[in-house]
C-alpha cells in the first residue's frame, strides 16, 4: 500500500494520502535509526538519504551487511558503486530498480570529487 509498505497490511487495505505520509515518515525514522546503528562514519545528508532509501527498499540487514562495511572502511566510492548491484528481484533485472539504484548512487556520490 501507499509507497510500497507491506508491514501489517492485507489485501484490500486502503489509506488516505495523509495516512500514507504518516506511515512513510515512521518507516523513514525506523530505517534511519538502523542505518545509524550500522554506520560508524558520519554521512552527509544526501548520502544518508540514499542509504535510508536503500534500507527501506531492501531491508536494513542488506544495508548493514553489504554497504555499511564499505562506508565504515572509508571506501565511500566503492559503497556508492555497490548500490548498483541491487537492481534484481528473483534474478531478473528490473528497469525501475536500476533507476532507483542510480538515483541512490547519485545522492551517495554528492560532494565527492
Amino acid at each position: 500500500v501507499c509507497y510500497g509498505e507491506t508491514r501489517g497490511v492485507k489485501k484490500g487495505d486502503h489509506y488516505t494520502p495523509d495516512e500514507c505520509k504518516g506511515m512513510l515518515e515512521g518507516r523513514i525514522e525506523e530505517f534511519g535509526a538502523e542505518v545509524d546503528r550500522c554506520t560508524k562514519v558520519e554521512l552527509p545528508p544526501p548520502r544518508k538519504a540514499a542509504m535510508v532509501d536503500f534500507a527501506y527498499n531492501l531491508g536494513s540487514g542488506t544495508y548493514c551487511k553489504y554497504i555499511a562495511p564499505q562506508l565504515n572502511a572509508g571506501k565511500t566510492v566503492e559503497a556508492c558503486d555497490h548500490l548498483l548491484r541491487f537492481n534484481k528481484a528473483a534474478g531478473v533485472t528490473f528497469p525501475g530498480l536500476t533507476k532507483r539504484r542510480e538515483r541512490e548512487r547519485q545522492l551517495c556520490m554528492e560532494g565527492l570529487s
